[in-house]
């Protein structure tokens, strides 16, 4: 079993910043791509930023030029530093990670509990 365990949420002014982590603990051989979800209030789930072992990053046009998404891979870790938040951004954000927990198995994702964003003055 997988668990992802995120960190760094909490309530911010419009124009300040935060950084969200998600460390990745459990039975893990390797980890595939990893990323970071988000869902507002009455929306759907949407995509925020995606990195993969490489380090090839993906981003929403909505955070292009504010947020930045990272990993160490040594501490099976995602981060997503988020620069002048706005209120449209407030949401539960979710980590994601695709995992191989053994050589012979297959792939599958695994997810976080969330980590409350919310900005507001």
């Amino acid at each position: 079993q997988v668990q992802l365990v995120e960190s760094g949420g909490g309530l911010v002014q419009p124009g300040g910043s935060l950084r969200l982590s998600c460390a990745a603990s459990g039975s893990i051989f390797s980890i595939n791509h990893m990323g970071w979800y988000r869902r507002a209030p009455g929306k759907e789930r949407e995509l925020v930023a995606t990195i993969t072992t490489g380090d090839s990053t993906n981003y929403a046009d909505s955070v292009k030029g504010r947020f930045t998404i990272s990993r160490d891979n040594a501490k099976n870790t995602v981060y997503l530093e988020m620069i002048s938040l706005k209120p449209e951004d407030t949401a539960v954000y979710y980590c994601n990670a695709n995992v191989r927990s053994v050589y012979f198995s297959p792939r599958r994702d695994y997810w976080g509990q969330g980590t409350q964003v919310a900005v507001s003055t």
